[in-house]
């Protein structure tokens, strides 16, 4: 696990500052760990290469306890290894230091089409019932009918999001029913109320609404999502996709297996893994469990109960449903 961790933290420095300078100078590049969950905004870079990071683990044999990571201590960033400061005495307070530069948070932007998994049953507020000239696809500015009226206390100019509940979403191990998959449709806004309906226009779309869809009142959901520090250390499993289908990568979303029940939190940043097994025809001795494969990261950006949604930051290769997930504490 601290090969995974130390990483990170080593890709993205090198990432900021150009390798083949770094090889020509025996300066090292100094980075302080900022304020809050500043160690994993260092990202920022990293996610950028996704087939050299994994090579470097092997470089920082002496990085052996990722606890001792904390706001305002200094790295050391070579070509070839990081070194990480001990906490200062009174003779090296008082020594020269190169020039520092404090890294800025990571954040990611979320726009509310990124869907969730729904564990419990819920009761709309309304559908949409009919649509302007029978259309089966509609999409911005178009107009729909909903069976929203002034009976349920709504008024013209009332917002609500859209959404399409698709299939029952199955743990990939267990079986067990994880949820139905929700897509996040977009939004509309009631223009003409009666007493048991309404007229409304489609003002945004995230995928084309259909006739049918259920209608939620509107919650901003458009925000950035800063990165988090991880309190605990979890796995768990991609159990769907935001569009059902089974490979993915940067910039899809992918639901997790885990949640606020499991100590998940907005913002903290998994790896996607998976086993690498020895091939017997070069071995009959017993060699242990080889090293994981890391092939991406995820941050989570919405929380549920017992799952998540993640948005894919980094992939070496495809991701698919049912890879496994880890998220390592600092």
């Amino acid at each position: 696990m601290k090969r995974i961790f130390f990483a990170v933290l080593f890709m993205v420095s090198i990432l900021t500052f150009p390798l083949a300078a770094l090889a020509q100078s025996e300066e090292p590049v100094i980075y302080v760990i900022g304020k809050g969950d500043t160690l994993w905004g260092l990202s920022d870079r990293f996610m950028k290469d996704p087939y050299y990071w994994p090579d470097l683990w092997a470089r920082n044999p002496k990085i052996t306890n990722p606890h001792l990571i904390y706001p305002g201590q200094r790295v050391r960033i070579y070509s070839d290894r990081i070194e990480i400061e001990p906490a200062p005495t009174a003779k090296t307070a008082a020594a020269k230091r190169p020039a520092e530069e404090i890294v800025p948070e990571r954040t990611f932007l979320v726009n509310g089409g990124e869907g969730f998994l729904l564990e419990k049953r819920i009761n709309p507020a309304g559908h949409i019932i009919a649509t302007q000239n029978g259309r089966n696809l509609l999409g911005e500015h178009d107009v729909v009918y909903t069976d929203i009226g002034r009976t349920t206390g709504a008024r013209k100019g009332d917002r609500f999001s859209i959404f399409m509940e698709m299939e029952s979403v199955s743990h990939p191990v267990t079986n067990e029913v994880m949820g139905h998959r929700v897509a996040s449709l977009g939004t509309l806004k009631l223009e003409e109320l009666e007493k048991n309906n309404s007229k409304a226009i489609i003002t945004s779309t995230h995928q084309e609404v259909e006739p049918g869809s259920y209608l939620m009142p509107y919650k901003a959901k458009k925000r950035a999502v800063s990165l988090k520090a991880a309190g605990n250390n979890l796995e768990g499993y991609i159990v769907s996709t935001r569009d059902g289908i089974i490979s993915v990568g940067v910039g899809d979303i992918a639901y997790l297996d885990l949640g606020k029940r499991h100590g998940l939190q907005a913002g903290n940043l998994l790896y996607v893994v998976r086993d690498v097994n020895p091939d017997r025809l070069y071995t009959d001795r017993k060699v242990g469990d080889l090293p994981k494969d890391v092939i991406g990261a995820i941050v989570v950006v919405e929380m549920g109960e017992n799952t998540s949604t993640g948005l894919i930051v980094k992939s070496a290769e495809s991701i698919h449903k049912g890879d496994k997930v880890k998220l390592i504490r600092n």
